[in-house]
């Protein structure tokens, strides 16, 4: 199986590092600075479950792709969804699968639309890792999960193709037959879990010295009633689990979206707290802390856009 993993970046370069590893024929589709890197260093993970460094790992640009692949694995942020399509549709031939590792269900639909239901996998990561400036790729603890399946839940030919090359890896995959059910649930509780350390600008057990637990659950069902409104509503062991996270005393738990308010990057409102609020909304349903979360979000986005524009015109001044 040949695979095409967008980015080499904190998930694409682990999880098709760790494919490389076992000897699986995968290509990293980077940019001209991501590809003199690689080039100089090579690709460095550091992990608790195992450190690696490939040399010369096999890269491509944009410009130089061919319909030549089997799988195109999509590790991209979602507000950079738009631009990674047009990156990858050179690569997509006939029979080419994509398989998005996004958070929320928004680029489901986009990608639907762009290459056709039958050639979408669904797909969900659970791993804690960053890139550091140098290139360097670090893993955070022993969870490296990856799990995917048709959105029908059937067992093809191209799952079991696929199931068979992620097995020789070192991380955890699992062909599921009910994707879209996790990918909600996970949904929820990254929704939860962004929402309240976000809005409070702290972490989990910040949040519970602070006497908000109740706020996090409260914020929790609101994102569960939207997934149930929609048909997917989550398990009860899904739910425990969540609260039992979002409830935990001393926790240094934080979400990756408050990570990156912290250093004032960009962050994927719009497609993780935007979209269910707006599926709520079309559902009918009052869900008033999400709504607070949504606008918190969105001031913040406000603010950065306007110290960027007062910093360009600074420069040009």
């Amino acid at each position: 199986m040949r695979i095409l993993v967008l980015g080499a970046g904190a998930i694409g370069g682990y999880f098709g590092g760790r494919l490389l590893e076992a000897k699986q024929d995968v290509t990293f589709l980077v940019r001209p600075r991501r590809k003199a890197e690689l080039e100089r260093d090579g690709l460095v993970i550091e992990s608790p479950m195992g450190n690696v460094k490939i040399e010369n790992p096999p890269v491509v640009l944009a410009e130089d792709l061919r319909p030549e692949y089997d799988l195109v694995v999509l590790t991209c942020k979602a507000y950079d969804l738009e631009s990674a399509i047009e990156s990858i549709t050179p690569a997509m031939g006939e029979k080419t699968a994509v398989l998005p590792l996004l958070n929320g269900m928004r680029h489901l639909d986009v990608l639907n639309q762009k290459f056709d239901a039958s050639r979408v996998l669904g797909g969900l990561c659970i791993v804690s890792t960053t890139m550091e400036p140098s290139g360097r790729i670090v893993h955070f603890n022993r969870l490296h999960g990856l799990s995917f399946g048709e959105q029908d839940g059937r067992r093809t030919e191209r799952a079991e193709a696929t199931a068979k090359a992620f097995s020789a890896a070192n991380f955890d995959s699992r062909l599921s037959a009910n994707i879209l059910q996790e990918m909600w649930e996970k949904w929820v509780f990254i929704a939860s879990c962004a929402g309240i350390t976000c809005l409070m600008r702290s972490s989990i057990g910040d949040v519970v010295a602070a006497g908000g637990a109740e706020l996090s659950v409260a914020l929790l069902d609101e994102c569960a009633l939207i997934a149930r409104s929609q048909g997917y509503e989550p398990g009860q062991d899904s739910l425990d689990q969540s609260r039992a996270v979002l409830t935990a005393a001393r926790s240094p738990l934080v979400a990756s979206m408050f990570r990156d308010i912290e250093r004032g990057g960009q962050i994927e409102a719009a497609h993780l707290i935007g979209d269910l609020l707006r599926r709520g909304e079309q559902a009918g349903l009052a869900t008033p802390l999400l709504r607070v979360v949504s606008a918190h979000l969105g001031t913040y986005k406000m603010r950065r856009a306007r110290e960027a524009a007062d910093v360009r015109q600074a420069g040009q001044s």
